[in-house]
Parts: C-alpha cells; structure tokens; sequence
C-alpha cells in the first residue's frame, strides 16, 4: 500500500532513442539511485519509489556508454543502505556509492563501507529520512582520513550560507542539482556567484543534473546559461549525473536523451566534455 503522505513517483520512460551526439566513452554518471522490490522503506518519506533496480541501470548506462556510476542513497531507504551496498558488491569495479549514514557511526564502521567502495554521505535538507545540515561538522569529522565528500541536496535560500563555511570544514563537498536554484527570468544569475566561491574552494564540486527540478518550462531555460557561466570559470568543479531514474516526479517524466542533448550542447567544447563527463569524477570518486 502506498503511504498517503509519500505519493508513488512515475515510472521512467524508456530509452527510445539514443542522444544526438554519443556521451564520451566511459562517462561517469554521479548521481542515480536504484529501488528493489521488496525493500523497507523509511516512515516518514516524501514519496514512494517506482521500482528500478541495479540491472535496470546497467542496461540503462550500457546503451548511453556510460562506464560507471556513483548510487546515491535515496531518502527512501532512510539510514538503511543495504540496497546500495548489494549493488557495490554486485559491481566493485564499475560502481561507487554515498550513503547516509548515523553521524556517530563508528570509524570501524566507515572503514568497512570504504572497503565496499562507499566514497561519502549525503546530507537532504528537502526530504523527510534525510540527514540535517546540523551534522555537516561532525560527519566531515568522521570521514575526512578516508577522503570522502559530504553530498548535499540543499534549497536555493541556503547556498549563500553554505559557501561561507562549508570550506572551512576542510573536506570535499558537492552541491547537488544546483541546489535547486529558480531558473525562471534570470533567477539564476544571483546564485552563480555563490557557486563560483564555493567552487572556489579546493574540495567544493558542483553537480549540473536535473534541469527539471529547477524550471518548469519544458525547455529548461536558463540551464544551458548556468552550466556556461560555471564551465568558464570553474570547469574543474563540475559533474554530470543522469539523476535517473528520475524520482519525485508526478507528471512530465523527462526524457534522457533530451536532457543528454541539453547538457552537451550547453557544454559544447570536447576538452571541457571530458572534464564535466569523466575526469572529475574520476579524481573525486575513483582516485584509489
């Protein structure tokens, strides 16, 4: 039975086409998520997962040529991350997690999931089951002699915060989804500067995904501009992620070629391509 509070998200569509220009070979995708039947979910949630699971990604990323991926650990699962460690096992050489953790796990602890190929926490200011800023310093504590990042899905009104002290937590930390900043009539000029100081910063990364968490013109106007704007100044800090398989969503399921074709088109030059695509990730995720 689904949860009156937690509404079933929408299925994904399926990939009917492939994108208009092939991704670069071995793109790393750094933000999805997978659900398996069966699973217990997290009371309280914010919505209730249609099923994808680890195989459906594989075949997903196979037709894309993305080489590997980072899971992140929905909110759904709350501090359960036993379907994310399942898929680590399952591809220790193609996958990397984060995962959300008690800020008072033990470092033994860590250490175990290290070893299992987990490289950071997330912290979800916008979900219910996420974990608050509150815990930032004491999780950047935890997990900074294992090289980890913090992942923080944050609101538009906290960016500005965030780039004041979150580098001096002296750990790597990426933004996710652009931190939901409005897009519409140019909204999006009055964060970049924020992201350029926490770009700034030398662990502070920024995901440039999903375009319709931010707008809800089915263009995405004013994506294309951000991701410009950053890519000039800071194409080091940048990362791509599918955010397949695309939650939270209760109509107007975006399709992945589309946004595929939207981001490579904003990026447009192949040598910041493979800095967006590949190498930063490689360096932030993959370094050991």
């Amino acid at each position: 039975m689904v949860d009156s509070d937690a509404p079933l998200c929408l299925p994904r569509l399926p990939l009917t086409r492939l994108p208009a220009n092939p991704l670069p070979q071995d793109t790393i995708d750094t933000h999805f998520h997978v659900f398996r039947s069966g699973a217990p979910l997290n009371t309280p949630r914010s919505y209730t997962p249609d099923i994808a699971t680890t195989a459906d990604w594989i075949a997903f990323a196979d037709r894309l040529d993305i080489g590997r991926g980072i899971l992140v650990q929905p909110s759904v699962y709350g501090l359960d991350n036993q379907v994310l460690i399942e898929a680590l096992t399952a591809f220790p050489d193609r996958l990397r997690g984060i995962v959300v953790i008690d800020p008072e796990t033990t470092p033994g602890e860590i250490a175990r999931l290290d070893r299992l190929g987990v490289r950071g926490v997330r912290i979800n200011t916008r979900n219910k089951g996420g974990l608050p800023l509150a815990a930032a310093e004491v999780l950047a504590a935890a997990i900074g002699d294992f090289g980890w990042s913090l992942q923080l899905q944050v609101s538009p009104e906290q960016i500005g915060d965030l780039a004041g002290w979150l580098p001096h937590l002296g750990i790597r930390f990426v933004i996710d989804h652009l931190g939901f900043i409005p897009l519409a009539d140019g909204a999006w000029r009055n964060y970049v500067p924020a992201f350029q100081r926490l770009a700034d910063s030398p662990g502070g990364y920024i995901k440039l995904t999903a375009p319709y968490r931010l707008t809800r013109e089915r263009r995405y106007a004013g994506f294309a501009e951000v991701v410009r704007a950053l890519a000039a100044s800071h194409p080091e800090k940048l990362l791509w992620g599918s955010d397949w398989p695309h939650t939270e969503l209760w109509n107007d399921m975006p399709d992945d070629a589309d946004l595929i074709d939207g981001i490579q088109e904003a990026i447009g030059e192949t040598t910041l391509a493979r800095k967006i695509f590949i190498d930063n990730a490689e360096r932030l995720f993959f370094d050991r």
